[in-house]
């Protein structure tokens, strides 16, 4: 493994045209990604998390403003000749996305389907009938389908079946880059935990760099290695999962790992905690810090100043007044202790 990131991303915006002027979706992102690492990406609906994945590959609508950087092994995506975009997709970086049966073609056999990307993409030698159906084949294994199951189609898989499908498509042409956008979405919790499992076990065998995206903190947890938390187009905390869960530094992260129920010993449980409010209009965004109207720990200073990432521990940085002076965590009068 190496510590030379795969994917930098330096300063992404992204803004959408709409017919009441911009709407700013993603706002000054920074973003690494290195071999054999997973980062996860969380976040509510709306924060911004799917426009990043799919502004990476660039996947945007023709609607989409996009500036920033975006480097994938030192080259910058965006402003590749479509040409090389063709080959750096699939190749070089593949994306699962969330909802299975929305993004698999109805009527056409998985095998067909799995078989498209390395027809298109994979060395001229290694395209023949033959060699692409033992390549099929062996993905159907390495994501734990059986081979009869290539001749099935989508719809009579199930849920659980067709991400795997979708992540052997993903897998057809071995990219460094795998992006998962919700993929365990509209799974019941044992599937979720095999889909998980499997993304876990295959990015250690394969050393696979990994973006992971959800909503779901304790996810993150289990399988990422750092994480950075979005909040209205902007990341407001990042560093090792484990700080992020256990000691998040961002009353927002707070509020988003205390909406979990924690399980176990019962005398630690502790019940579910929401949180207040909504997202603000990413048109209309508040002065000062974005979270402030629902922050339990706004100060003053809050509605007037725009909160940076600053240090908040060792690889860990937060966008709060609260950890402004690395030297001391709660400058005189702010008082906040996480959960």
């Amino acid at each position: 493994m190496t510590d030379v990131p795969l994917l930098r991303v330096r300063d992404l915006h992204v803004s959408y045209r709409t017919q009441s002027g911009p709407l700013p979706a993603v706002r000054g992102v920074d973003l690494d990604v290195s071999p054999g690492r997973t980062l996860g990406i969380a976040g509510e609906s709306g924060c911004g998390k799917s426009t990043i994945a799919t502004a990476i590959l660039r996947l945007l609508p023709a609607g989409a403003e996009v500036t920033g950087t975006v480097e994938l092994e030192g080259e910058d995506v965006l402003t590749m000749k479509p040409g090389r975009l063709r080959a750096v997709r699939w190749a070089e970086a593949a994306i699962v996305f969330q909802g299975a049966m929305h993004s698999l073609n109805p009527v056409r056999k998985v095998r067909w389907q799995i078989s498209e990307a390395i027809r298109l993409h994979a060395p001229a030698g290694e395209r023949s009938d033959s060699a692409i159906n033992r390549k099929v084949d062996a993905l159907m294994d390495q994501v734990g389908l059986p081979k009869r199951r290539a001749e099935s189609y989508p719809h009579e898989l199930s849920g659980g079946q067709r991400q795997r499908v979708m992540i052997a498509m993903a897998l057809a042409c071995d990219p460094a880059l795998l992006i998962a956008d919700e993929p365990t979405t509209a799974l019941d919790v044992m599937v979720q935990a095999q889909v998980l499992s499997l993304l876990r076990s295959l990015q250690t065998e394969l050393g696979l760099a990994m973006i992971l995206i959800t909503h779901d903190l304790s996810v993150l947890a289990d399988v990422c290695d750092d994480v950075a938390v979005m909040y209205a187009g902007r990341v407001v905390e990042n560093g090792p999962a484990g700080q992020i869960m256990t000691a998040p530094r961002h009353p927002y992260t707070d509020a988003l790992a205390a909406a979990f129920p924690t399980i176990g010993d019962p005398a630690s449980r502790k019940a579910p905690r929401g949180l207040g409010g909504d997202p603000p209009d990413p048109q209309q965004l508040p002065e000062g810090c974005p979270f402030g109207p629902r922050c339990p720990h706004v100060q003053t200073i809050c509605t007037e100043q725009t909160m940076e990432l600053w240090p908040a521990g060792q690889n860990h940085e937060a966008a709060c007044i609260l950890v402004r002076d690395p030297g001391d965590a709660t400058p005189e009068g702010a008082v906040w202790t996480s959960r």
